[in-house]
């Protein structure tokens, strides 16, 4: 029995569906331990970089990075709700990456007040929970990057380097020693 329709014909017609009746357009949500491992990231960078000003008992470092924060959360959720594009699984609301905006705002905020010792493993970190986002289908590279210029952008221009006592360990070859020292 000969089929009323070409089959080369069936996918034109797919095509020819309003976008929310394509389930074919989108790809589900991949959920495992490096999508959760990058979610959980996304909350723990922004609690370090907040513990390391109570640890440094930095006052004005708690006041940067609320204010980078709340920077960051508003310019992210002002522009997704301002481009409402779509996520590869089909979700509102992709553009740009909350999870990545957060995660490189703390970065960049840990690298500027404290250096590169902090910040270096923060960037390695928030680069984690920007490629679980990719992976998992939440979002798109595009997504990813906006958020995390967004998020540095916000802590670059709204923190200072911290001038506090450092205290670092020093090791050659027959002493140990331990430095202090003071920005000013």
């Amino acid at each position: 029995m000969k089929s009323p329709l070409p089959l080369w014909l069936i996918p034109l017609l797919c095509l020819a569906l309003p976008p929310g009746l394509r389930a074919v357009d989108f790809v589900p949500v991949l959920t495992d331990t490096v999508t959760n491992v990058g979610n959980v990231m996304a909350y723990v960078l922004p609690a370090v970089a907040f513990g390391t000003t109570a640890w440094f008992k930095d006052g004005e470092g708690a006041i940067q990075v609320t204010e980078s924060m709340a920077i960051t959360a508003v310019v992210t959720v002002g522009l997704k709700y301002s481009v409402r594009a779509r996520r590869p699984n089909g979700d509102p609301y992709s553009f740009p990456s909350g999870h990545a905006a957060f995660a490189f705002a703390s970065a960049e905020f840990l690298r500027k007040r404290y250096g590169w010792q902090y910040g270096a493993p923060a960037y390695v970190f928030a680069s984690f929970v920007g490629y679980s986002r990719v992976r998992a289908h939440e979002h798109y590279t595009r997504d990813v990057l906006a958020g995390a210029a967004i998020g540095a952008a916000s802590s670059y221009f709204m923190t200072t380097p911290y001038h506090g006592w450092s205290v670092q360990p020093e090791f050659s070859p027959g002493s140990t020693r331990l430095l202090l020292s003071r920005s000013f």
